[in-house]
């Protein structure tokens, strides 16, 4: 039974703890990583719940791009596998398979994270790491061990996972994470078979074996409203920290009332917004910078945490001579690297020099050495949704 990119979402998590918590007596219980950040939960709480879910209700985890040092903790790296990350010496920084039998079939639980969704951590964290080839490393440990069954728990994303399963001939089940697609029908391809649960603590998927090999499927949580007695203490810091992120701090404009957010256009609204204030040549987000929200008529603490759940800040970074005159290709870069691009003015110009842009972007796949602090993006966000913020003369527009 594995879940995956949970993303701190515990607004309502009795239906997901109180299953997790009686399959174990059943089922052997991972998760394909990002159980952590998006939501304000995690921001308020620093991941302590969430450390202790997965050590209560997990036999083994996948690490993600999102708290990704937390797997290194002393609470989460004995539950931590993962075959293709080394230290600079070569080592793996965790054990590379969990084993278990399931049905009378000894089994080989092992996970890989792929090149973007490495990528995506923090420079900063992965500093001392050092990414394989998912598919290499993969066939390297099956070779080296012996087991009636290999199931991969992949933060790499879904179509990655389609050509790792098709490059690692002998692997029953590939559960896949990270992609924040729609995609849950099981799909086989090469031996195995491809699935990915609900994402946001919604479901998940299992595998059982059969006669013939494994059957995979999709599920959701059932309704509950109780936790088990053991949780009792973990949902009452939950249900605090609820209080905490209902507080309002603004009213929300016209624009953006009772309604489900689209990132795109907050983001096209905040570039615009950001570029009347700025020096830079132009501003550059990547939507993944934020989170969607259904939104009432106040903006409260909890919503906005959960728009902008990663602390962004926002920074003048210095581009290349190459980038400068080919703008275009800065965009494709981009895209490819962190998901769709929003720009102000768009398309750009040729001639950029300096750019407002993410922290996260100017970190990853810039020259942070040629980076200037701004404005928090939560800031700006905040004063968009709201149409409440000084200008730069200090006057107030709505």
């Amino acid at each position: 039974m594995v879940t995956t990119d949970v993303h701190s979402s515990l607004e309502n998590p009795a239906p997901m703890l109180a299953h997790l918590h009686h399959a174990r007596t059943r089922y052997l219980v991972a998760d394909c990583g990002d159980w952590f950040e998006g939501s304000g939960y995690y921001t308020l709480g620093g991941g302590v719940v969430e450390r202790h879910l997965l050590g209560s209700l997990y036999d083994v985890i996948a690490p993600g791009n999102h708290g990704w040092r937390l797997h290194l903790t002393a609470a989460l790296r004995p539950l931590t596998v993962c075959a293709n990350v080394t230290d600079p010496a070569g080592n793996l920084l965790w054990r590379p398979l969990h084993e278990a039998v399931v049905a009378g079939r000894q089994v080989a639980v092992t996970a890989v994270i792929g090149e973007q969704a490495f990528a995506a951590i923090p420079a900063a964290e992965r500093a001392d790491a050092r990414l394989l080839d998912p598919a290499e490393a993969l066939r390297r440990l099956m070779g080296a061990h012996r087991a009636d069954a290999w199931i991969v728990l992949s933060h790499s994303g879904y179509d990655h996972d389609l050509h790792l399963a098709e490059a690692c001939p002998g692997v029953d089940v590939i559960f896949a994470g990270h992609c924040h697609s729609d995609r849950y029908e099981p799909t086989a391809a090469g031996s195995a078979w491809v699935v990915k649960g609900h994402e946001l603590g919604m479901g998940y998927a299992l595998a059982r074996p059969t006669d013939h090999g494994w059957q995979a499927s999709v599920h959701r949580f059932p309704h509950a409203n109780q936790v088990p007695a053991a949780l009792k203490p973990v949902m009452a810091r939950i249900e605090r920290m609820r209080g905490q992120l209902a507080e309002p701090v603004g009213s929300l404009t016209s624009a953006f009332r009772n309604r489900t957010l689209i990132r795109a256009e907050l983001l096209t609204a905040v570039a615009a917004d950001l570029r009347l204030v700025s020096d830079a040549d132009a501003v550059v987000l990547n939507q993944t910078c934020l989170r969607t929200a259904d939104l009432g008529s106040e903006l409260t603490r909890g919503d906005l945490l959960t728009i902008e759940p990663f602390g962004n800040q926002l920074v003048t970074a210095a581009i290349s001579l190459w980038f400068a005159d080919n703008p275009a290709a800065l965009v494709a870069m981009l895209t490819d690297r962190a998901g769709p691009i929003i720009t102000d003015p768009a398309p750009l110009p040729p001639g950029l020099h300096r750019i407002l842009t993410t922290s996260y972007l100017a970190t990853n796949f810039l020259d942070p050495t040629k980076s200037h602090a701004g404005p928090r993006l939560a800031e700006v966000v905040q004063q968009v949704l709201t149409g409440d913020y000084p200008d730069q003369k200090g006057r107030r527009r709505r």
